[in-house]
C-alpha cells in the first residue's frame, strides 16, 4: 500500500482496585460475612474487550495503609478504577484516602440506578473513577461511564452507542433517577426484565441491552420507542 507512516495509539492501561474486608479472591474460602470478588474480573473482561489493558491490583482492605499501598501500585496507569468504598459508611474510606494522596474530585453521586454512589476525579495526571461495590452497579457504571473514556483514549468516538427499539410490553412510570434497565431484545422489540434489583448479577448476565429510562418518565405502552445501549 506504500504507507510509510500509519497512525497508532497504544492500549490505555486501566488499574482495577477492588476494596473491602469482605472480599476474597476466587478459589479462596470465604469466611463469615465474606464474598468472592467478582467485580474486578467482570470489569477486566469488559475493558479488555474494548481495547484497554486491564491491570488487576490486589484487594485493598478497609484501612488507610492498605489503600495507600494500592494507590501506589496503580502508579503509571492511564485510568484508575476503584470498586466499593465510595459511599459514606464507616468503612468507606476510598474518597478520604484518595484525597490525602492528591485526588481532585470532580463529582460524587449521580442521579441514576443502579449506581448512585459514583465518584470521579483526577489523581495527578491520571483519571480516576470510583464505582459502587454492588456487582450490577459496578458493571452498569462501567458500561455507561468507563467505556466512553476508554474509547476517547483510543481516539474513537466518545458518545455511548445507543439504539432504539419498540417496547415489547407495557411498563409503569419511572422514579426521580435515570434507570438503566436490564433488558432483552426479541423479535425486534425490547423487553425489560421484571427483576431489576441491583444485586441480581444473573439478570445482567442474561441481558443483551440496557434500556434507558429518563427521570420521571411516565408509563409507557408496548410499541413506544425506547433508547438502549447494546451489551
Amino acid at each position: 500500500m506504500n504507507h510509510a507512516q500509519v497512525p497508532v495509539i497504544r492500549k490505555p492501561v486501566v488499574a482495577i482496585l477492588a476494596t473491602g474486608d469482605e472480599l476474597v479472591q476466587p478459589g479462596e474460602t470465604p469466611g463469615p460475612d465474606q464474598i468472592i470478588a467478582s467485580n474486578s474480573y467482570g470489569l477486566a473482561a469488559l475493558l479488555e474487550n474494548s481495547g484497554a489493558e486491564a491491570r488487576l491490583l490486589p484487594i485493598a482492605r478497609d484501612n488507610e495503609p492498605s489503600l495507600r499501598q494500592a494507590f501506589a501500585l496503580a502508579n503509571g496507569a492511564d485510568l484508575i478504577v476503584t470498586i466499593g468504598g465510595a459511599s459514606v459508611g464507616d468503612h468507606d474510606l476510598v474518597a478520604s484516602v484518595a484525597a490525602k494522596v492528591g485526588l481532585e474530585q470532580s463529582f460524587y453521586k449521580v442521579a441514576m440506578r443502579p449506581g448512585k454512589p459514583l465518584m470521579a476525579g483526577k489523581l495527578g495526571d491520571t483519571a480516576m473513577i470510583g464505582l459502587p461495590g454492588n456487582p450490577v452497579s459496578a458493571m452498569v457504571c462501567g458500561t455507561v461511564f468507563i467505556l466512553p473514556m476508554v474509547r476517547r483514549m483510543l481516539g474513537l468516538e466518545t458518545a455511548a452507542h445507543t439504539l432504539s427499539a419498540p417496547l415489547g410490553r407495557d411498563i409503569g412510570a419511572n422514579g426521580p433517577r435515570a434507570h438503566y434497565m436490564r433488558a432483552n431484545l426479541r423479535e425486534g422489540a425490547i423487553f425489560p426484565d421484571d427483576r431489576q434489583d441491583s444485586s441480581l448479577l444473573s439478570v445482567l448476565s442474561s441481558a443483551d441491552a440496557l434500556m434507558i429510562r429518563p427521570p420521571h418518565d411516565p408509563p409507557r405502552l408496548a410499541g413506544e420507542a425506547q433508547q438502549y445501549i447494546p451489551l
